[in-house]
């Protein structure tokens, strides 16, 4: 549930913290048109390159081990998967893209999927773009952002694997990245599913987009 006793209390801002007491698989979307999940809940998804470590952060953000499938093989997963958190909201694992030895006809496939889904799901408040601290934004990386921002979706911006790095590394390729695509750092959250680096500033922000009005709405 969200802890929404402390942001309640006169003159206190904070946003309300992310406890898990439930988790819910609601299954997956497969084609554009395909089934999906009927439920009432906003919408939070997460996106990014096949080997950028999206499940186990999503395993690390929600405290658990295997709610989110890590494989050994990148580009593996091919449908939108939908997890219920609480009774507050639904998290959207959207499919790895840009891995470069999945077949180009694959990779086509899953691009309307992921854009139908951005375009259309009326529930959706916001999107989780992960990066790896230690690459520059791919084509892949730069694309999906110019398309968010033609939508207008709010984004949260993750680099992963800063447990990769030495702390002053990666100060410095927050800097870089942030640079390179025309954001403040305060916008990237540096990440570590291992250390656990990252996993409450990325609930909090994820928690705020959730108390936000919808973006379709304005």
């Amino acid at each position: 549930m969200l802890d929404r006793d402390r942001s309640q209390r006169d003159g206190d801002t904070e946003p309300p913290t992310l406890v898990i007491r439930e988790l819910e698989y609601l299954g997956p979307m497969a084609t554009p048109k395909g089934w999906r999940p009927t439920h009432a809940y906003p919408e939070i998804a997460f996106a990014g390159r096949s080997n950028v470590g999206k499940s186990t952060l999503i395993n690390k953000l929600v405290q658990r081990k295997k709610l989110a499938r890590v494989s050994n093989t990148p580009g593996r997963t091919r449908e939108i998967h939908f997890f219920r958190v609480n009774q507050d909201f639904v998290l959207v694992d959207l499919p790895g893209y840009g891995y470069a030895r999945i077949a180009k006809e694959r990779r086509a496939e899953w691009k309307p999927l992921i854009e139908s889904f951005l375009r259309d799901s009326a529930g959706l408040r916001g999107i989780v773009m992960l990066l790896d601290v230690r690459r520059d934004p791919s084509a892949d990386d730069e694309h999906m952002l110019e398309f968010l921002a033609e939508l207008g979706l709010p984004v949260i911006v993750a680099v992963t694997k800063v447990d990769k790095l030495a702390r002053s590394e990666v100060a410095q390729r927050v800097t870089a990245i942030a640079k390179s695509l025309g954001l403040d750092e305060e916008q990237v959250i540096a990440f570590s599913a291992v250390s656990g680096t990252g996993r409450k500033e990325l609930a909090e922000a994820v928690m705020s987009l959730l108390a936000q009005p919808s973006w379709r709405s304005s």
